[in-house]
């Protein structure tokens, strides 16, 4: 069964509404906010008008496994993405499992905590043009998918609506404040360096990723929140295809957007994916999920 939309009732009450996520308060855990994860698929800032049966629930289960192991090195959000720990007036949805966490509230900082690892993507292009990314200065003559000596932390300011901006990291301490903009370029990092080093024992390199981080206020430290790690927010490579000089290609949407580009359709609202490419997609995430997780999928 595809799931495009939630709508629960009450007492729950629909906060947000993203790409893929829905966002729930409920009176019963008034410090909490239930995540909820559709299998709505997007590409050049569209929503499709279909999904990829059980993609919610693969990005949950991948979420899982590295907020998991992820604990040691930062402050999550989680409280419980475990379906018998949910509270009752949860388990009352049995459309919701597996596809859902229980997280706590926190203030979200405005900053996508973007790392890359390799010269790839929207990086590359800009680096051919200016030899920089994100305006950074870094070696000179790399090619196409290259690792960078150190990853280099890019991050983005998050827009309310339309595309999100660049910003050189230098100007994040205007917007959040110098302690935290340490914080979360720091913490980008080694989270990335922890990530990137599991994954290539299990034959995936993470070409980059993006983290979103909240604040605890009560001790102004970061916690790391939202997904994380999943093909929707990184770029992973099979390793045994790497090579410099070009870029693999992803267990991610770029199948789908090679698509949508050669049919004309990218940025067109109202597209239906065609069957063979909704398995396709389908099996990106599927095989990415079982690599990282080191489990076959059985939801």
């Amino acid at each position: 069964m595809t799931v495009l939309e939630t709508s629960l009732p009450e007492p729950f009450k629909k906060v947000a509404s993203g790409k893929v996520r829905d966002l729930y308060d409920c009176e019963e855990f008034p410090s909490c906010l239930l995540f909820v994860a559709t299998d709505r698929i997007s590409a050049y800032d569209v929503i499709m008008n279909n999904g990829i049966p059980e993609k919610g629930k693969i990005l949950t289960k991948i979420s899982e496994f590295w907020f998991s192991l992820l604990k040691e090195k930062v402050q999550t959000h989680i409280v419980t993405s475990e379906w018998n720990e949910m509270p009752q007036v949860i388990q009352q949805h049995p459309e919701l499992k597996d596809r859902c966490m229980l997280v706590k509230k926190f203030k979200i900082l405005p900053i996508e905590a973007i790392v890359r690892g390799y010269l790839t993507g929207s990086a590359w292009k800009e680096y051919q043009t200016h030899g920089t990314v994100h305006g950074i200065q870094v070696p000179a003559n790399m090619q196409e998918g290259e690792a960078f000596p150190e990853p280099l932390f890019t991050p983005s300011t998050k827009a309310a609506e339309g595309h999100d901006e660049n910003i050189h990291p230098d100007i994040m301490g205007n917007i959040i404040g110098e302690d935290l903009a340490k914080q979360v370029a720091q913490t980008a990092v080694e989270l990335y360096k922890v990530a990137r080093n599991v994954a290539l024992q299990k034959g995936i390199i993470i070409a980059d990723t993006k983290f979103e981080f909240g604040v605890d206020e009560a001790t102004n430290k970061v916690v790391l929140v939202d997904e994380v790690l999943t093909p929707d927010s990184s770029r992973f490579w099979l390793a045994a295809d790497y090579k410099i000089g070009s870029s693999p290609d992803s267990f991610d949407k770029q199948f789908l957007r090679n698509w949508l580009t050669s049919n004309k359709l990218n940025g067109k609202p109202g597209v239906s994916l065609p069957e063979h490419i909704i398995q396709a997609t389908g099996k990106k995430y599927m095989d990415a999920y079982e690599m990282i997780t080191g489990k076959n999928w059985s939801y």
